[in-house]
């Protein structure tokens, strides 16, 4: 099954700062200037709403999933954590078991 969906455009953070500077600057209305950018009007007023929120951290260039070095440290971490919650159920089982009776093989001493 294919779609016939067109891919995301990707604007670079200048392109997106620039297209703001027109909006903020010109006398033009947004839509106007929107299609002049071939880009929708709406999208300019979320990269605005973005810079005001996040100011330098807006427009991140990295985007997607982690490199390899940031996986490969992400998965190690999940192993580590079932690990750890694992031991702590048996510890859990073992502390419930010992306080009922001695925990040993030989129970009847």
């Amino acid at each position: 099954m294919t779609s016939n969906r067109k891919p995301y455009k990707t604007f670079t953070r200048e392109f997106k700062l620039e297209a703001l500077r027109m909006m903020a600057q010109s006398d033009k209305p947004s839509s106007e200037i929107a299609a002049e950018l071939g880009i929708r009007r709406n999208q300019l007023y979320k990269w605005k709403e973005q810079l005001s929120d996040k100011a330098d951290n807006a427009f991140p260039e990295k985007r997607g999933r982690p490199k390899k070095d940031e996986q490969s440290e992400l998965t190690r971490l999940r192993q580590d954590n079932a690990r750890l919650k694992e031991e702590v159920n048996i510890l859990k089982k073992a502390n419930v078991d010992s306080s009922n009776h001695c925990n040993t093989l030989f129970n009847h001493v």
